[in-house]
């Protein structure tokens, strides 16, 4: 996923040397890594405002963060054999890791943080038993609106359809993923976002072109984020964490997942093969999990944190997401579903994306 920073409550977040005594770890790794270097692979804006900082001050180790713009680029490197100690991939690419034997398996024994985790985020289908990560972030695909713009009501009984719907037309932001946009497709003609049947995957393409050709949508990524905070078009495509921003920078912006469902995603903290420093990678993975660590990152970025204490306490009254129901991902919805790797249909889905936007620059 591409991420929002949330600075302004960033800001207002004080968290200093408090981690410093209530960290996993505490004193026992205080000083215990001087002289060793993290090598972070991460997406950009991904960071809470404090992390590296408290992270060396608390074990002596120096952190290098590099960042990736998408699940492949970060694959390619790591392929390459380039060295990292800890990458943050999405579901699907973990799954597509874990296959071709290039992470490690975590070392249960140095993990304190299992039991800080909400239930929602663990056994998930890419790694059931949590053997090989540890969620980071995690969230929903679903619809930003503007209330003034888009009834509700148009919204239950249409879903996805509603990017179709000509009266909308010019008004609609459709968001530069293959992936989720052929999972909105899918949804809305009532398949599985997994499916590997062809014609099943040529009608969501039809469904794509019919909506570029006919509905002049603006298709973008990270600027969604600011231009619906800016109410510049009435509903678009979105990442529930870009919406809960949205949605505390503009009271007249909702958010809306289809009953037909939506894609369940998850980004994880995993260890791979050639890591050099994996007992200090387990030390990093324990403190962004621990509430200090966990409390920083969903503040810092606005997307909802696995930490079950971060996650009810910023949802609560008086919490930064009260009353913003995209903070919050959807369980119990037996459409909502978690992306599979499957090359072949990667594949397949990569050519009819690129041709969607050939429909659409030819509109």
């Amino acid at each position: 996923m591409k991420k929002a920073m949330r600075t302004a409550a960033a800001a207002a977040l004080v968290l200093g040397s408090a981690w410093m005594l209530a960290g996993c770890g505490g004193s026992e790794s205080e000083g215990a890594y001087a002289g060793q270097t993290l090598h972070i692979y991460n997406w950009g804006e991904y960071t809470g405002e404090n992390q590296i900082a408290d992270f060396e001050a608390l074990t002596g180790a120096r952190v290098v963060m590099d960042n990736f713009e998408s699940n492949e680029q970060m694959y390619i490197k790591v392929a390459n054999g380039d060295s990292f100690d800890i990458l943050v991939p999405s579901d699907y690419m973990i799954e597509r890791l874990i296959q071709e034997n290039l992470l490690q398996k975590l070392d249960q024994g140095k993990l304190t943080c299992l039991d800080k985790l909400t239930d929602g985020v663990k056994g998930l289908p890419y790694d059931p038993n949590n053997e090989y990560s540890i969620p980071y972030f995690w969230g929903t695909v679903g619809i930003v609106y503007d209330k003034n713009k888009v009834s509700e009501e148009d919204l239950e009984a249409e879903g996805f359809n509603i990017f179709l719907d000509e009266k909308y037309k010019g008004d609609i932001y459709l968001y530069d993923s293959e992936r989720d946009s052929f999972m909105m497709a899918l949804k809305a003609l009532g398949y599985s976002m997994n499916t590997k049947d062809e014609a099943e995957l040529q009608e969501a393409y039809d469904w794509l072109v019919q909506c570029v050709e006919t509905m002049e949508p603006e298709i973008v990524t990270d600027e969604i984020i600011d231009n619906m905070a800016q109410g510049r078009k009435a509903l678009g495509l979105i990442y529930s964490g870009d919406a809960a921003y949205v949605m505390s920078e503009n009271e007249d912006m909702g958010f809306f997942m289809p009953e037909s469902g939506t894609n369940l995603w998850s980004d994880a903290m995993v260890i791979p093969k050639n890591a050099e420093h994996v007992d200090l990678a387990h030390e990093f993975i324990n403190f962004v999990s621990d509430y200090e660590g966990a409390m920083d990152n969903s503040v810092t970025v606005g997307y909802t944190s696995p930490n079950a204490e971060v996650m009810e306490e910023l949802s609560s009254e008086g919490g930064d997401y009260y009353g913003i129901n995209a903070y919050i991902p959807r369980t119990g919805n037996p459409n909502d579903e978690v992306f599979v790797y499957d090359e072949a249909t990667r594949k397949v889905i990569s050519e009819l994306w690129s041709k969607v936007k050939v429909a659409a620059s030819n509109a």
